[in-house]
């Protein structure tokens, strides 16, 4: 059964505040192998103006996976997610994640296409603080693989 197009443009509620910790930022820096000391030192971040250590620039996944767990668990989408294989992933930024920001995300199916038995859904979440100001959109594209692929 294909992804029902009639989802395109459907926003999600926002998730709960993400607590942005240092340690998670460290963590996630070692597993993406960042060596930057911005992203490991808060005296190297301090020194560079920010008020902790600044997250790599993949992090938002992390607070993007909660807005496209929505996605993948509304049964109105129709995604089988055994079919699921992610696409695309892109982020725009209008600052960086440092320690300490409490981050919410909030959903909007941008796009469902069909191409060659398989659909690509587009799904932009996008990352406010906790004054509501952005930080990044995090665009991600799913390919839900059709059933003769």
């Amino acid at each position: 059964m294909a992804v029902n197009p009639e989802i395109q443009g459907r926003v999600f509620p926002a998730t709960a505040p993400y607590l942005v910790g240092r340690e998670k930022v460290r963590e996630f820096a070692r597993a993406v192998f960042s060596t930057n000391p911005l992203n490991h030192d808060v005296a190297a971040a301090q020194a560079a103006g920010y008020a902790d250590v600044v997250a790599p620039t993949t992090f938002p996944v992390v607070v993007q996976e909660a807005t496209l767990a929505q996605l993948l668990a509304d049964p109105d989408a129709n995604i089988d997610f055994s079919r699921v294989v992610h696409g695309e992933q892109r982020f725009t930024y209008s600052r960086p994640i440092v320690a300490g920001d409490e981050l919410t995300a909030q959903l909007t199916v941008s796009s469902v296409k069909t191409l060659g038995g398989n659909s690509m859904v587009t799904a932009d979440s996008i990352i406010t603080d906790a004054t509501g100001a952005h930080v990044v959109t995090a665009i991600s594209t799913l390919v839900v693989r059709g059933e003769s692929a």
